[in-house]
C-alpha cells in the first residue's frame, strides 16, 4: 500500500494581494491561510505526512517546535520558482517511488475533506495521477492590444486547474527534473512526459487567494460554515 505525502509550497510572496505579509500568512477566519490548508490534510486519516516548503528567509516558523510524531515537517527548500521549490522538497523527503505526492497551494484554504477524499479515491489505482479542476462555465475572450477582443475561445473541454495535484513520487520527480523551462503547475510537467493526467471535479470554494476580493469571498463562506456548525 503506497503512502500519501503532501507538499505545500509556501515560499512565495504574493504581491498582488498588496499586503506586507506573505500571502500564506494572511488571516482568514482568525487563522493564517496556510493553517487552514495544513488542518485539512492533518485531519484526513489517509495522509501520511505533510511537508511545508518555506523560503530560507522565512521567520514565521523558526520558533516552532514540532512533536517528533507529528505529520507536519518543515523544509526551508524554497527556490526561485514553484517547480524548483517542489523539486527541492521531493529531494528532501523520504518516500518510495510508488508513493503518492499531493502538491497543494498554500493559498487555497477552501479545500474540503470531501473534495480531497474524492481525489484520493478516484486516483488511487490510476496509472498516471491527476488533479482537482473545474469545467469552465464562462464565455472566454482572447484579448489583443489595449484589451480589445481578438476572438471568442470555445470553452468545450476546457477546465480550470486546481490543487491538490497528485502523482507518484518517481513520476513527479522525473517530470520536474526533465522539464525544459518552468511549468505552470505539476500537471504540465507530467504532461511533457507524454502522459495524460486525469481531471477530477473540484469545488468553487477551493479557489486560490490571489486578489483581495478572493479573501472576502472565502470569509463569507467560512462564516456561513461556522454558522451552520453552531446551529
Amino acid at each position: 500500500m503506497p503512502n500519501f505525502h503532501v507538499i505545500i509550497p509556501a515560499a512565495g510572496v504574493g504581491n498582488r494581494m498588496a499586503n506586507v505579509l506573505p500571502k500564506q500568512y494572511i488571516a482568514l477566519a482568525g487563522k493564517p491561510l496556510v493553517a487552514h490548508v495544513i488542518n485539512t490534510f492533518f485531519n484526513h486519516p489517509v495522509i501520511t505526512s505533510i511537508h511545508l516548503a518555506l523560503s530560507p528567509d522565512d521567520q514565521f516558523w523558526r520558533t516552532l517546535t514540532l512533536n517528533p510524531d507529528s505529520k507536519l515537517r518543515l523544509h526551508y527548500s524554497g527556490g526561485a520558482t514553484r517547480s524548483e521549490t517542489v523539486l527541492n522538497t521531493l529531494n528532501a523527503i523520504q518516500a518510495a517511488d510508488d508513493d503518492w505526492i499531493l502538491v497543494h497551494d498554500a493559498a487555497r484554504p477552501g479545500l474540503t475533506a470531501e473534495a480531497l477524499t474524492r481525489l484520493l479515491n478516484t486516483l488511487l489505482n490510476d496509472t498516471v495521477g491527476g488533479l482537482l479542476a473545474l469545467p469552465v462555465a464562462d464565455t472566454l475572450k482572447l484579448a489583443q492590444g489595449e484589451n480589445r477582443i481578438q476572438n471568442t475561445v470555445p470553452r468545450q473541454g476546457l477546465w480550470r486547474a486546481q490543487t491538490p495535484q497528485m502523482f507518484r513520487y518517481a513520476t513527479l520527480h522525473q517530470a520536474l527534473t526533465q522539464f525544459s523551462g518552468t511549468p505552470t503547475d505539476e500537471s504540465e510537467a507530467v504532461e511533457a512526459l507524454g502522459l495524460q493526467p486525469k481531471l477530477v471535479e473540484g469545488e468553487l470554494r477551493n479557489l486560490k487567494v490571489t486578489y483581495p476580493q478572493d479573501l472576502a469571498l472565502l470569509e463569507t463562506l467560512f462564516a456561513a460554515d461556522k454558522a451552520k456548525g453552531e446551529a
